[in-house]
């Protein structure tokens, strides 16, 4: 996937400045900046969600996207089995089985009793462990992680993001963060944006 001489703004508010990069299929490419640099804009406009306003993105028409965005944007009257079962498809090969899903919301430390409650009810750290999860096990082009190890304590993001780690190897993938910490667990490109 390729970003030639991208340009985003709002008002007078160049947030975007002919930015070139490339996302190399397969790998995790970690985006890190401080706040007003444009990553958020800059994942917006790859998932589609913005428009730019020049330059050109290559290489994502008909692509399927999965993100963990800044908020949970979870169905708060669902379950987190229900929530994450909302992103899979039920057609042979994308199939998981509740089983499946079940086991992957363990894997990032949710109990039995977490999976039973609407999410409304869960913790911060929970929920936000229920987008991670939702996001790992789509079927997706492009996954698009957006300060998604925000609120969890040390000992929850050090299994979260190992969990991430395993999960994206060999999948097209883009991590924001402003933790160089979090950047130095992935192996991929690193890019900063500056302000």
């Amino acid at each position: 996937m390729e970003v030639r001489r991208l340009t985003k703004r709002f008002g007078t508010n160049l947030v975007l400045d002919n930015l070139d990069l490339t996302l190399p299929d397969g790998v995790t490419t970690v985006l890190m900046g401080p706040s007003g640099s444009g990553k958020t804009t800059l994942a917006n406009v790859l998932l589609g969600l913005l428009h730019p306003d020049g330059g050109t993105v290559a290489g994502l028409d008909g692509a399927r996207f999965a993100a963990v965005f800044q908020e949970d944007r979870l169905c708060e009257g669902l379950t987190a089995p229900a929530n994450v079962r909302l992103v899979l498809h039920d057609d042979g090969a994308h199939h998981r089985s509740r089983d499946a899903v079940r086991a992957e919301l363990a894997a990032v430390g949710l109990t039995d009793e977490d999976l039973a409650k609407p999410v409304s009810q869960l913790s911060g750290g929970q929920r936000r462990r229920v987008a991670i999860v939702r996001a790992m096990m789509a079927n997706a082009d492009l996954t698009v992680l957006d300060e998604p190890f925000k609120g969890l304590d040390e000992a929850t993001k050090d299994r979260v993001l190992a969990y991430v780690r395993d999960r994206l190897a060999g999948r097209t993938a883009l991590v924001i963060t402003h933790d160089p910490a979090e950047a130095a667990r992935f192996d991929g490109p690193r890019v900063t944006l500056s302000r």
